[in-house]
């Protein structure tokens, strides 16, 4: 299955996951989950995928950068990873969730 497909369909299920950074970025562009879902869902692809080390275990992960658009024409910017909570269901969790500057 192609990553955009599972990160959508983990969305659709509202498995999703805000960072408080994420949150705070949100709040300056005055944006709000459904917006930022609203993006992911409409996206056509990835923009590029980043590899990074996780800041609490120093284990090697995947970030996934996201350009999408609301129905209102909003170009919204995402960065997140798809992770495990409780070893039982997956969560794309979003590190960064603010309007694109591009």
């Amino acid at each position: 299955m192609d990553v955009l497909e599972s990160i959508k369909r983990l969305v659709l299920r509202g498995n999703v996951l805000f960072t408080e950074k994420a949150q705070e970025e949100m709040i300056q562009d005055d944006l709000d989950e459904d917006l930022v879902c609203e993006a992911i869902l409409n996206a056509p692809s990835i923009l590029k995928r980043l590899r990074s080390r996780n800041p609490e275990d120093g284990k090697r992960e995947y970030l996934y950068v996201i350009l999408g658009v609301t129905f209102d024409g909003v170009v919204i910017y995402t960065k997140g990873k798809i992770a495990k909570l409780e070893d039982r269901e997956v969560f794309y969790v979003l590190v960064s969730s603010k309007k694109s500057t591009s």
